[in-house]
């Protein structure tokens, strides 16, 4: 789909030039067309984070885990946006499972 990669594209432009705003609304049009799109999830993740949308943040974090529960990184991304959000808990348990996974275990 060219076309959610262009838009996708275009959103990681507008954070490049400062605005994280236009930025998330180009990444929900993106997710309009792909909800699945996992890259767009991560993106959000951090990106309403540095907004201090935690809840939003966590969300796209946490969806990124549903859609790619085999990859290490997904839990590791969670992990550091539950840190920056403030939950502490929930970071450690989730860095657990990205080490956990990290090591073939």
């Amino acid at each position: 789909m060219p076309v959610v990669h262009e838009i996708y594209d275009e959103a990681i432009r507008l954070k490049d030039s400062g605005n994280l705003e236009g930025a998330v609304a180009k990444l929900h049009e993106v997710l309009a067309i792909d909800a699945a799109h996992a890259d767009t999830h991560s993106a959000l993740a951090v990106f309403n984070q540095r907004l201090g949308k935690f809840d939003d943040a966590i969300q796209h974090a946490l969806k990124v885990v549903e859609l790619l529960p085999e990859d290490p990184f997904s839990f590791t991304q969670l992990s550091v946006i539950y840190m920056r959000c403030g939950k502490i808990p929930e970071a450690e348990e989730a860095k657990a499972r990205a080490h956990f996974m990290g090591h073939g275990h």
